[in-house]
């Protein structure tokens, strides 16, 4: 690789890091802000929920890794201007680890975020149809064209479906099925109960992860792959 490569490559992932750190920063502040205003998620936890866990065995997984322990978990909002910006990062970090770490992905759409269940359905609907991940990155980039809307986009998540191809019958009945709010609803209960707030909120092996840089993850995940 010559001179010019490498510099580009490590201006680059100087641009990654800094960019990871002020998003950061600024989901903080949006979550100290949502708790101010009490802006709790869709849903609760009920007295008959489960105590909150960090993977079920139902959670979707982004990368399956059969033989290893090591569970890296994000609740995330597709609506969440937070999620997108750390989107990028989140996609190097499974390039570099998605062969010895599982990514696991847990909806936790907030009430504020008026399509925000709505995607997750879409999302649910597709992973139906082995499209979770064609599915989930189709909203983080094209959140800027229907996020912070307040009327339904449902004819816009069903135009993504039909772009990849799925099976619209079976799309529309997963989509209106109240078993998919409910699925979503066990991810929200579970966050609670775990003290989420807001999003995105990472957890590795159960222990929750407050990175203020891109090393922060790589650091953890290092550490809990040397044990």
């Amino acid at each position: 690789m010559n001179t010019k490569g490498v510099g580009a490559i490590l201006t680059n992932t100087r641009v990654l890091v800094t960019t990871f750190v002020i998003v950061v920063a600024a989901v903080a502040t949006a979550v100290f802000l949502s708790v101010r205003n009490v802006d709790t998620p869709a849903a609760t936890a009920s007295d008959e929920s489960p105590a909150g866990q960090t993977v079920r065995d139902n959670s979707h997984r982004l990368n399956t890794v059969p033989d290893s322990d090591v569970y890296f978990v994000e609740f995330l909002d597709f609506e969440c201007e937070g999620c997108r910006a750390l989107f990028p990062a989140i996609e190097q970090l499974r390039g570099e680890y998605g062969d010895r770490v599982n990514f696991v992905l847990r909806y936790f759409p907030l009430r504020s975020h008026f399509n925000a269940e709505r995607a997750a359905r879409a999302v649910e609907a597709a992973a139906q149809q082995g499209q979770l991940d064609a599915m989930y990155k189709k909203m983080y980039e094209t959140q800027a064209d229907w996020g912070e809307q307040q009327v339904p986009k449902d004819d816009v998540f069903r135009g993504f479906a039909q772009e990849l191809g799925l099976d619209m019958a079976a799309f529309d009945a997963a989509y209106n099925d109240p078993a998919t709010v409910e699925r979503i609803k066990l991810d929200i209960a579970d966050g609670t109960a775990l003290g989420v707030q807001g999003t995105p909120t990472f957890f590795l092996n159960g222990e929750r992860l407050r990175p203020r840089s891109y090393e922060d993850l790589t650091t953890a995940l290092d550490k809990a792959l040397e044990n």
